[in-house]
């Protein structure tokens, strides 16, 4: 890494890279408990929906190398960009204390997920500072906490959008935009998380650069709720399609799953087979925003984010 001064940890989910990591990753999701021979029939057959595995892993390398080249171009040398990983290796906390073991004076943290959520990137940020600890804490550790309306990301997802209702309007009508993200347990929000607000402070950043009404044009909601016994938040987006095919002057959905920054099994199954799927069976035209991926406008604007943060 050179002199670099800065370390940049740069945070995701993690995903298996070859089919026989699928039942560790999925153990690890489940903190240590294996899960059972269904379960992991059923996430395996989701895997080889989109072929296999997921390009999750490969995808996220991209943006950290976009992300490392952004930040030589603003301040060469002074930056080095490492990734760690919630659910697979590098672990966060095994790459935040590799970083503050090079001796750099600081680290950012910076969660490829532009909404905040204690459960969410506040946990990221949380294994972090714990692998920073470990490491005996020499370094200290920034964390950028959202960047849900970072005008480039705002951009991004306006000018696709736009493009996608040019092209549908001109074989449906009444075109309905379901803004996504990914649910969270109701607890969480319950106890205050500001995840809904964030997401909602996207949705009407986007709607407003196409004149978007909420309730005439567009609406959220949530995907990809985990298999557990508490409730989840709502409504979920096939409900939400559901809901659309009731309704005659809607002809037509697109979601834009803003709420997800590359394409992964959340979007390539969830969405483009399940909800498309779903779409379909109710008569609708279905489409769906890209998703960042290495964008080099938004790698840009989160590698000025992370010089404005040291």
């Amino acid at each position: 890494m050179g002199d670099a001064r800065v370390g940049v940890l740069l945070m995701a989910y993690g995903t298996p890279r070859r089919p026989e990591e699928i039942e560790p990753y999925y153990t690890d999701i489940r903190r240590g408990r294996p899960p059972t021979p269904e379960a992991l029939a059923d996430l395996t057959a989701r895997y080889e929906a989109i072929g296999g595995v997921s390009p999750l892993a490969r995808l996220t390398e991209a943006q950290r190398d976009a992300l490392q080249a952004a930040l030589d171009k603003l301040r060469p040398g002074a930056y080095h960009v490492a990734i760690g990983l919630k659910h697979a290796d590098p672990k966060v906390e095994a790459a935040a204390a590799e970083l503050a073991e090079t001796g750099v004076e600081s680290i950012v943290g910076l969660v490829l997920a532009p909404h905040f959520s204690s459960f969410s990137i506040g946990q990221y940020l949380g294994r972090a500072g714990d692998g920073v600890e470990q490491a005996g804490g020499s370094a200290p550790l920034v964390g950028i906490e959202s960047w849900a309306t970072e005008e480039a990301f705002v951009d991004f997802l306006a000018n696709d959008l736009r493009e996608r209702l040019a092209t549908m309007r001109e074989r449906a009508d009444g075109v309905r935009v379901v803004f996504t993200a990914h649910s969270l347990p109701q607890r969480i929000i319950d106890a205050g998380d500001p995840y809904p607000d964030q997401l909602r402070a996207t949705a009407v950043a986007v709607a407003d650069r196409l004149d978007l009404l909420e309730g005439r044009d567009w609406t959220i909601g949530w995907q990809s709720a985990g298999r557990t016994p508490e409730p989840w938040i709502g409504p979920d987006i096939l409900d939400v399609i559901d809901g659309l095919g009731d309704e005659p002057e809607v002809g037509g959905v697109i979601v834009s799953a803003c709420g997800f920054v590359a394409d992964h099994l959340e979007v390539l199954y969830d969405l483009d087979i399940e909800a498309a799927q779903r779409a379909e069976r109710s008569g609708l035209e279905f489409d769906r925003t890209a998703c960042v991926n290495d964008d080099p406008a938004v790698m840009r604007a989160l590698a000025e984010r992370v010089v404005a943060s040291t």
